[in-house]
């Protein structure tokens, strides 16, 4: 896994090689990607006999070398490498060159985590590089290899070493330079309600950065980015994949160079960043994560969802099925009592759910979003026993009992805040800057800390609480770079210190939907809340973008209303379920509004993610590029029994094509059944057209439809035979679509924004 060799360094996964060189006082990165065969470092070797006219020299001795042609795992500072670089800083005595030289390597057993942070667990072994300067800065860059995923993990510390204070103004992770320039940079911005849409741009000579300065790893942009060959597909090619474990402001950097080399840099954001330190100090960065496949992008994402559910995800939670949830907010909002919440639970439980979670409102004064935020206290006339006494009756239904909050928030309208109105980040002589009628508490201050870990804790240890949704819903604003750090660190120590004594319970991390979706807060969350738009069409693009970056394990993915509170667009039922399936599944809507028919159409929907929510959450993902605005995933177990795939469209068109449904991750000498999962059609959606279905004409707006219309619903055509995985590799067949020639039984009418699932069960060998 790790090879020390004199004067080069081999650090090689399943399928992947990370190859090192030392070079007088340089470490050269020689190669990354594909495993190479090599014995030493010469064949990989940038050949540097010849310089260039513009070239600065770095040292006499070497002439003509110069760092603006080497690959280098970290570069002295003004002393000719004119590329971004990991590390800037000022000297003692103001000078801003740094001369750092390689000192020695060291392999160490298994991770070596930074200190107060969350790090993957796990790893196979670490490589240490230290490094150092003549005044005495140490730099030490740390790798870890995890062999079983196809990760090598960076992270560099240093420690001040000189009789005199230096400051950092940039610590990155690493920096990673890779020799030609021929790739694809694929970001993933948004905003609230639209994050994680995949950016892609050819790179060109230059820099492209992209991250993060709002004090949180945010929907704006993720620390998740990839480099893909040109020609690389969601099967083939070359895909690399970079991510952080981190949840604060960050930066990404990928630098083509004039001589065509490309240089990947990212870590904490580095504006407005000056971090002091005194003699003796050190810093410790995030860790970043790497991989690649020549599997294309549904390889190297296959790499990280292994490595989140093997290396990130930690104690009960991990690899153990998520629950089915109902969340009364969408159904209640704030106006909710103990009665109509447990109206809302006994359909949950008819439902098959096994998790009720109340949301907002129920505590202090918190009849809106202006007031009460910070007073964890129960308002007793919502809730007159309390909230161990609701609990214990959503227990008696069968369910399991959650509540949500938002720790990190304050009110000004709230007792917390009038009897501390100095634990808000502020900045003295302004006006501190709200959001959602929020301040921000100030989690470097131990005295936040501590009272948010004594009030939270009371809270937990007060009731059966099985699960927490734990919410955050403004950026940081008015603070510098190194403040917002220390923010990060504050509410690491917070979680730690209030959930790791609590292992039983399941964690959700929020932030206006998605605005944290990161690998630091999966460390402490075994799922996050993908996004507070639950309209399905708009989450086919937030949750296809998350699933190159995160397994579905840790998708909260919910069901509700339509038309939707963010687009008010009209969606299928069976639509809504077959994309939350994808992910965590919930239900956040009031039941009661649903027909009976839908009601009898979600008991279903549970029953069928219930039975194959494993394949769902735990199985190998797969994305499909197909035509016409159709998008399909499928989720194959781990063992290869089952899989199950989704197939949905946008709109639809006038005399549609045949269509294909292709299929991966199946054995192809195995026998599978391929069968579909219907969804319910309601018959007002056919409007005028189903007198044409039907023997009786009866007017579709009539007494007697609109009650069929909510007894009952039509079937589409059902899929069900057999076939080799060579068969159906080569695609499924699917019947045919609705096309203005009348109703038939062996038609598909999937409509605008429809959807189908299909589930391959593999029952023996092919003949």
């Amino acid at each position: 896994m790790i090879t020390v060799n004199g004067d080069w360094f081999a650090l090689e996964t399943a399928n992947t090689g990370y190859y090192l060189g030392v070079r007088g006082g340089l470490v050269e990165n020689l190669h990354y990607g594909a495993r190479v065969r090599v014995e030493n470092s010469v064949p990989l070797r940038e050949k540097t006999d010849i310089g260039y006219g513009g070239d600065v020299v770095y040292r006499a001795e070497s002439a003509p070398l110069s760092l603006e042609h080497l690959c280098l795992e970290l570069s002295p500072l003004q002393k000719g490498d004119y590329r971004a670089q990991s590390l800037s800083l000022v000297m003692p005595g103001g000078a801003r060159t740094a001369d750092f030289s390689f000192v020695c390597a060291r392999r160490l057993e298994g991770s070596v985590p930074p200190e107060g942070m969350p790090a993957a667990r796990g790893g196979a072994e670490t490589l240490a590089l230290d490094f150092s300067t003549p005044e005495g800065v140490a730099v030490t860059l740390f790798y870890t290899v995890y062999p079983d995923c196809d990760v090598i993990t960076r992270r560099l510390c240093i420690k001040n070493g000189a009789d005199a204070p230096v400051t950092l103004e940039k610590a990155l992770s690493y920096q990673l330079d890779l020799p030609g320039c021929d790739y694809v940079l694929s970001t993933f911005p948004g905003a609230w309600a639209r994050e994680r849409h995949e950016a892609c741009v050819p790179l060109t000579p230059g820099a492209h950065v992209f991250g993060s300065t709002t004090g949180a790893s945010s929907a704006f942009c993720n620390p998740f980015f990839m480099l893909c060959a040109p020609d690389a597909t969601e099967f083939n090619g070359d895909a690399y994949g970079f991510n952080l474990v981190y949840s604060g402001s960050h930066m990404g950097c990928v630098e083509v160079s004039p001589w065509g080399k490309t240089r990947v840099a990212a870590g904490i954001q580095p504006e407005g960043f000056a971090w002091t330190l005194a003699p003796g100090e050190r810093f410790e960065t995030p860790e970043a994560v790497l991989t690649f496949s020549r599997a294309g992008k549904n390889g190297m994402s296959a790499n990280l969802h292994a490595f989140v559910q093997e290396h990130i995800v930690r104690g009960k939670w991990a690899k153990k099925d998520r629950p089915v949830l109902l969340n009364n907010w969408e159904a209640t909002y704030f106006d909710f009592n103990e009665r109509k919440l447990l109206s809302l639970a006994k359909d949950a439980a008819k439902l098959g759910a096994e998790l009720f979670v109340l949301d907002d409102g129920w505590f202090g004064a918190r009849d809106n979003d202006a007031k009460g935020l910070g007073d964890y206290t129960v308002n007793r006339k919502k809730l007159p026993g309390g909230l161990a006494s609701l609990a214990e009756k959503v227990h008696a239904l069968g369910l399991l009992f959650g509540l949500w909050f938002e720790p990190e928030m304050v009110n000004a309208d709230s007792g917390l805040f009038r009897a501390h109105p100095d634990w808000i980040v502020q900045t003295p002589g302004n006006v501190p800057a709200t959001g959602r009628n929020q301040y921000v508490l100030d989690l470097c201050r131990a005295e936040v800390q501590d009272y948010l870990i004594g009030q939270l804790s009371a809270l937990l240890d007060s009731a059966p609480i099985r699960y927490i949704k734990w919410d955050m819903n403004r950026h940081l604003a008015g603070v510098s770079g190194a403040f917002a750090h220390r923010y990060i660190l504050g509410l690491y120590e917070v979680l730690h210190r209030i959930f790791d004594a609590r292992p039983d319970i399941l964690l959700e991390s929020c932030s206006s939907g998605g605005n944290r979706f990161d690998l630091g807060m999966l460390c402490f969350s075994p799922q996050i809340w993908c996004s507070d738009d639950t309209d399905p069409i708009e989450r086919l693009d937030i949750q296809k973008g998350l699933s190159y970056l995160y397994p579905l394990s840790a998708m909260g993915a919910h069901v509700s209303a339509s038309p939707h509170s963010q687009t008010l667009r009209r969606t299928p039922f069976g639509t809504r379920f077959a994309v939350s399936c994808f992910g965590c599944l919930g239900y956040e809507l009031d039941l009661r509004e649903l027909t009976p028919a839908e009601l009898r159409e979600a008991k279903r929907q549970v029953e069928f993610y219930k039975k194959h929510r494993m394949t769902l959450q735990y199985g190998r993902f797969y994305r499909f590029t197909l035509p016409e605005g159709r998008e399909a995933f499928s989720c194959v177990a781990r063992d290869g029994a089952e899989a199950v795939t989704g197939h949905f469209r946008r709109l639809v068109h006038a005399a549609p094509a045949f269509e294909k449904l292709p299929a991966a991750g199946l054995e192809r000498d195995a026998l599978y059944e391929v069968g579909s999962l219907p969804p319910l059609l309601r018959i007002s959606d056919f409007g005028a057209l189903i007198k044409h279905a039907l023997p009786l004409k009866l007017r579709a707006d009539g007494a007697i439809m609109r009650r069929a219309d909510r007894l009952a619903g039509l079937r589409q055509a059902a899929e069900k035979y057999r076939a080799s995985g060579a068969a159906l590799l080569d695609g499924i067949r699917l019947q045919n679509l609705f096309s203005g020639t009348g109703y038939d039984k062996a038609l598909r009418l999937p409509g605008d924004f429809g959807s189908e699932i299909y589930l391959i069960t593999r029952v023996g060998k092919a003949k």
